[in-house]
């Protein structure tokens, strides 16, 4: 039972860590990058269709992200999608090809990243310390239904513990590297 509780926190802790790693990746960091455009939906058809289902997402260069349509009378839904998103981006559409420059960062709005990803990175280790607890109370309820003794018990939160310390440390990791990449000018 403590194995089965064990492993059950230590796949919701990685499933915060992937969370961050996916909310990480949206954040603009000066390079265009297809995975910022994944949160744009264009209206297809009357349907609400994410961006990747609709057209081609690629890198021309480092600053600029082409979009082919896979339909050509959906470049204007995507032309408005682009421009109405909160990604400030301001794209350029020349025939069936939408070419989306990024803009430099200022330092201010750099900056402005930093305390994002540093709340997003806090709020990641609040659900890991959550699910620790959860955990926590799972063990101490066999111990309370005499399901496995106290130094079972012990030794079910030690190592509960350590994988709350190993998954915070890989969130440290994560904002540390995207905090570099963000700086960087």
């Amino acid at each position: 039972m403590l194995a089965k509780i064990q492993q059950d926190a230590e796949n919701r802790m990685r499933k915060s860590i992937d969370t961050l790693s996916h909310t990480l990746a949206k954040l603009r960091t000066g390079r265009a990058h297809p995975s910022l455009l994944e949160s744009i939906s264009v209206v297809y058809y009357g349907n609400v269709t994410p961006l990747n289902q609709v057209a081609n997402v690629n890198i021309e260069d480092a600053r600029t992200l082409s979009i082919t349509a896979w339909d050509k009378s959906m470049v204007l839904a995507i032309d408005k999608a682009l421009r109405s998103s909160d990604l400030g981006l301001n794209p350029a559409t020349a025939g069936t090809v939408i070419r989306v420059p990024l803009p430099p960062l200022t330092e201010e709005r750099r900056k402005e990243l930093v305390r994002h990803v540093k709340h997003e990175a806090e709020e990641a280790r609040v659900a890991v310390r959550n699910i620790r607890r959860d955990a926590n109370g799972d063990i101490k309820q066999l111990l309370k239904s005499k399901n496995i003794t106290e130094d079972e018990e012990r030794r079910g939160e030690e190592i509960v513990q350590k994988l709350t310390d190993r998954f915070v440390a890989e969130i440290d990791k994560l904002v540390t590297a995207k905090e570099t990449e963000l700086m960087q000018v």
